[in-house]
């Protein structure tokens, strides 16, 4: 486990995923492969890196940036800036405030927050915070609830009730990961959950609902048997009055298909590198999508933002948000709340100055002309 006591933010950090290298000094072996590792050989984790590295900015000089502002809205939602903290599970494991931290940290930053159902801290409890910890005079932060669909609809539909009756302002289902992916690193280290750790908005606590190694038949039987369907997510949409955005899209026809089901968004993801070894990186799919869902459509980006830059060139190729996943927990672990909190504002400023260097006043004005594919 973490060292607890340890809240001092290193003097040497001067971007957010310079968090990595003390995160894991911070973390026992095993914790550590867990939040760093993807699946397999990792080839999809590297490809999130290696596709926002290949994708340059267009330099403008001498621009009037009078009035530039960074503000936008999602689903009628105002945001301060075009990012979400992801939703990741087991924070505890990293910090002993877990997820309470890093939505007080989200509130400080005025940035939005998604929930996971596997947390370690409970929905009631996030929503409590996170309206204690609102910026005076300024719009309400997002508060998301992350749902993976439960074997078991009605445990799923209690979950939907509880986020609806606390306030979350959107429903996100992941449905990617109906399986835990080859995760080959975890495997080696023998990463297991300390019993003071779970999802404990599960009605068995259940540590992990998708790990196909508790089960002795077939995975693909697995899959088939308990994994979600767009009709499931389709009877979704229809026993919830929040917003529904659906993750883990990387396939322009399932955009198409979640628009016609009545999602509200979808978020083009491939969990981090972290189910399918050998996806498509997230920002290489995301043109596709935006082409084939049209203008008027919600979509958000995850796996792979390290930089402020990354999230510009997110939105220049089409996404409306992005979510922040890995530098998230880095910083937790390190830092705690107060590091979750310098790592967001490190993001926020390069993301400004990127805007400022490409010479875009607003989110409206970064374009697909502004990068160079």
């Amino acid at each position: 486990m973490t060292n607890q006591h340890s809240h001092q933010i290193p003097s040497d950090i001067a971007c957010a995923n310079d968090y990595r290298a003390y995160a894991k000094e911070q973390l026992d072996d095993a914790t550590w492969h867990y939040i760093d590792g993807g699946s397999g050989d990792e080839i999809t984790k590297n490809a999130n890196r290696i596709s926002f590295n290949a994708i340059k900015l267009r330099s403008r000089v001498l621009c009037d940036l009078t009035g530039a502002t960074t503000a936008t809205t999602l689903l009628s939602q105002p945001l301060k800036y075009p990012m979400l903290i992801a939703p990741m599970a087991y924070q505890k494991l990293l910090h002993e405030h877990g997820e309470v931290g890093t939505v007080m940290a989200a509130c400080a930053q005025d940035v939005g927050f998604v929930l996971s159902t596997l947390a370690s801290s409970t929905i009631e409890d996030i929503a409590l915070h996170h309206a204690q910890h609102q910026q005076p005079s300024q719009p309400i932060t997002p508060l998301w609830f992350g749902l993976y669909v439960q074997p078991d609809f009605n445990e799923t539909l209690s979950l939907i009730k509880r986020a609806e009756n606390n306030g979350y302002q959107a429903l996100v289902i992941s449905v990617d990961a109906p399986v835990n992916g080859l995760r080959n690193r975890e495997q080696r280290a023998n990463f297991s959950l300390p019993p003071k750790v779970s999802a404990v908005n599960l009605a068995n606590n259940n540590n992990d609902a998708t790990n196909y190694e508790q089960y002795d038949q077939p995975v693909l039987a697995r899959i088939a048997h308990t994994a979600p369907t767009w009709q499931t997510v389709a009877e979704i949409i229809k026993h919830t009055t929040l917003p529904v955005i659906i993750k883990g899209i990387l396939d322009p026809q399932d955009a198409v298909m979640a628009k016609n089901i009545g999602a509200q968004g979808v978020i083009v993801s491939n969990h981090g590198g972290r189910v399918l070894d050998g996806a498509q990186s997230s920002i290489d799919a995301l043109p596709a999508i935006r082409s084939a869902v049209g203008d008027d459509f919600t979509l958000l980006l995850d796996s792979g933002i390290n930089r402020g830059s990354d999230i510009f060139k997110a939105i220049a190729l089409g996404a409306n948000s992005v979510l922040i996943g890995r530098p998230i927990l880095y910083a937790l672990a390190t830092a705690g709340p107060m590091g979750v909190a310098h790592a967001l504002k490190i993001l926020k400023d390069e993301f400004e100055l990127t805007m400022g260097l490409c010479g875009a006043r607003s989110i409206g004005e970064i374009s697909r002309d502004m990068v160079i594919v």
